[in-house]
């Protein structure tokens, strides 16, 4: 029989037919040594274990005595020329960019830095492993089963965006020991709320391992939103209710199980533009040590410092073919070895800028468009980063994230002059972005709020800001609310506020959920979930961003379960296609309040705040009712002459307006303030 013998891939540490098989990639290295520290059961003092065979740039070779369980880290040896780009330092316990699981966290003492505090170009030859976390081996076999992917289209997809932790840290039903976790989220009470709300999707705010920020840990905070990735390849430990000692990954591909016999999705909001190891002052965590320059984007002729497209210090150097092997190889294995249905790219803009300049033939977005296993999960573009805004400038295999849907949804029902006919874009799809380049309606993420500002609940009660929590003197965050607070700031309101406010909550939820597009819904916006005006959360992970079950509002999440259920249950509402002709495609006509179609002069008109969309199925689609969505952003009321329904008569299928009747036959509505209703051809 054949003695094993170590390969150059997969990177990383493999276990396989009993034995442990570890590579990694540099192109400056002079060597790597695995360091072992036995199980978290037997912990051993560290065994060193130089990898003694090389191809190419992969180091590489068999590690005796360690297996699924063992822990162990990196240290690379070469040359300290940070001028040069250079930053090997064997004293600094280093993380295995593909370890699969990771152990503890980093204490954030001088210990973990490569250099000197005080002196940035001098080597720092302080051991770092007592303070750093440790890789952990981890055996891929679990049984899935009969485990298969939804495959939902992108037409009857609604997204649910939400994290994992906050969604059942408070929920009565779910039991204490594993509230926040992985499991939580598995658990039958919490998967039923999302089948019950009707959404297709669950995406998950970031779960590969991160890294908490020292300067939050020093004020008492943590990173709540995990935007600070450092595995990408690892679920994040801290998010399993099996510990952190490996049994994280068999707990999320649980998750990813249960919420496939649901019918859900699962999408993960991945961060591979930067990592945690911030600018040329930021510590030696993991890539910075092994190979700098392959790693980051490093200023040109001035390789001390690094270049920065994402405001965290660093941005991934994705015109390297190291860099870009590593992103490929994470999105493959949360396919294939996970089980995931999809991802969001953070800021995805960077991950096409090679040179400076974002790019649409970059070779990030040509590997993923080329790649068979990429081929069928969702893509989704954050299509911005801190240099530049790119929406409608991804390829028609993505779509994206359409920030201007909901600064526009929200200037319409705020009552900013002239914003009609910017609201008829996003109700059809965002036809003036996509259309023209040929992509379809499909390619628009539609959302009016997101983890990254104001809750739905919140919108309408806060008009500035409340962040004092972060302790950053109410500095950070976006300053403006760009929606209507309706009265009195705060959750005390008289009844007419109050009133007010539902309505509010309603017609930004409806405009959401009955326009052309992907709908995304905020996770707890369906139950008015508020995080006391705080816009910019990132750091509470307590109170004020987990979900409050008690004091949900039941009634605002039977009508958003509502509007979930009639967009599911008629083709017309979610068009595949622009035009009227054709599988996936409605004729639409703009009504004036007095039944007139549009005209270009009503379209310029800066004081309109009215719009009826009369919508029905084209030739060729799935047939189906048609339906007249009125809607009034006045602060008066609108009486709307209702036009001839194409078959039979108008009824009342929905309002943000309580006193409306749900079925009755409508010839002419009154409309009032701040309301939106939905007629429905019988």
């Amino acid at each position: 029989m054949t003695s094993p013998r170590s390969l150059p891939y997969p990177l990383g540490a493999t276990w396989r037919d009993g034995v442990l098989d570890v590579a990694v990639y540099s192109e400056t290295a002079d060597a790597v040594d695995v360091c072992l520290f036995g199980t978290g059961d037997e912990p051993t003092e560290e065994r060193r274990v130089r990898l003694t065979e090389r191809t190419g740039h992969v180091f590489h070779g068999l590690v005796d005595g360690a297996g699924p369980g063992t822990r162990y880290g990196l240290r690379v040896e070469g040359p300290w020329a940070p001028a040069e780009g250079l930053r090997h330092n064997p004293h600094k316990l280093l993380l295995d960019p593909y370890a699969k699981a990771v152990e503890g966290e980093w204490d954030w003492s001088e210990d973990v830095f490569g250099h000197l505090h005080e002196e940035p170009e001098t080597l720092n030859a302080a051991d770092s492993a007592a303070s750093s976390p440790r890789c952990v081996v981890v055996d891929d076999d679990f049984d899935w089963g009969d485990d298969r992917a939804p495959r939902t289209p992108m037409d009857e997809t609604v997204v649910y965006e939400v994290h994992v932790k906050g969604f059942t840290q408070t929920h009565p039903d779910v039991p204490a020991e594993i509230r926040g976790t992985y499991a939580g989220l598995a658990h039958p009470a919490a998967v039923q709320h999302l089948v019950d709300l009707g959404v297709t999707a669950v995406e998950l705010l970031p779960v590969h391992q991160f890294a908490q920020d020292s300067h939050l840990l020093e004020k008492g905070l943590r990173n709540y939103w995990g935007y600070n990735s450092i595995g990408f390849l690892a679920p994040h430990g801290d998010y399993s209710s099996a510990g952190d000692g490996g049994g994280q990954v068999a707990e999320f591909k649980a998750l990813v199980k249960a919420l496939h016999a649901a019918g859900l999705e699962v999408i993960l909001d991945v961060v591979y533009n930067h990592t945690a190891e911030g600018n040329h002052l930021g510590p030696t965590l993991s890539l910075k040590g092994i190979d700098n320059g392959s790693s980051y984007r490093l200023v040109e002729e001035d390789e001390a410092h690094y270049f920065d497209t994402t405001g965290t210090g660093n941005s991934l150097n994705v015109g390297h073919p190291a860099a870009l092997q590593l992103i490929m190889d994470s999105l493959r294995y949360w396919v294939t070895e996970m089980h995931v249905d999809g991802f969001r790219f953070d800021l995805a803009t960077t991950l096409t800028r090679q040179d400076g300049d974002a790019e649409v033939h970059s070779a990030f977005l040509s590997l993923v468009h080329q790649d068979p296993v990429l081929a069928r999960v969702k893509l989704i573009a954050e299509p911005w980063d801190v240099a530049g805004y790119q929406v409608g400038g991804f390829p028609a295999r993505w779509s994206e994230w359409n920030g201007k849907f909901r600064d526009d949804v929200r200037d319409f029902w705020r009552g900013e002059a002239g914003a009609t006919g910017a609201l008829a874009q996003r109700l059809t799809g965002s036809p003036d972005i996509y259309e023209g380049a040929g992509r379809s309606a499909l390619c628009s993420i539609n959302f009016v709020t997101a983890h990254d500002g104001f809750t739905l609940a919140d919108l309408t009660m806060y008009e500035q800001k409340r962040n004092e929590a972060n302790g950053e003197a109410g500095e950070d965050g976006e300053s403006d609310n760009r929606s209507d607070n309706n009265g009195a700031e705060g959750p005390t309101a008289d009844g007419e506020v109050t009133e007010r406010r539902d309505r509010q909550r309603r017609n930004l939820l409806g405009t959401l959920l009955l326009s052309a597009g992907v709908p995304m819904i905020l996770g707890g916006d369906e139950i008015a979930r508020t995080q006391g005006g705080n816009n910019n959360a990132y750091c509470q992970d307590d109170e004020i961003s987990w979900f409050d079950w008690e004091g949900a509002d039941t009634d605002l999440l039977a009508f958003a379960t509502e509007l979930v259920r009639l967009r599911r249950e008629n083709p017309v509402l979610r068009p595949r296609w622009y035009g009227d002709e054709g599988a996936g495609t409605r004729s639409v006509r703009m009504l004036r309040a007095d039944g007139v179609d549009m005209t270009p002069e009503d379209w310029a008109d800066a004081n309109g705040r009215s719009l009826g969309v009369q919508l029905t199925p084209g030739e060729g689609s799935e047939g189906g009712a048609a339906f007249l969505l009125l809607l009034n952003a006045a602060d008066g009321p609108v009486d709307f002459v209702v036009p001839d329904a194409p078959e039979g008569r108008w009824r009342l299928a929905l309002s943000s307006d309580p006193e409306q009747e749900v079925g009755k036959e409508v010839k002419e509505l009154f409309v009032r303030d701040r309301s939106l209703t939905l007629l429905r051809s019988a």
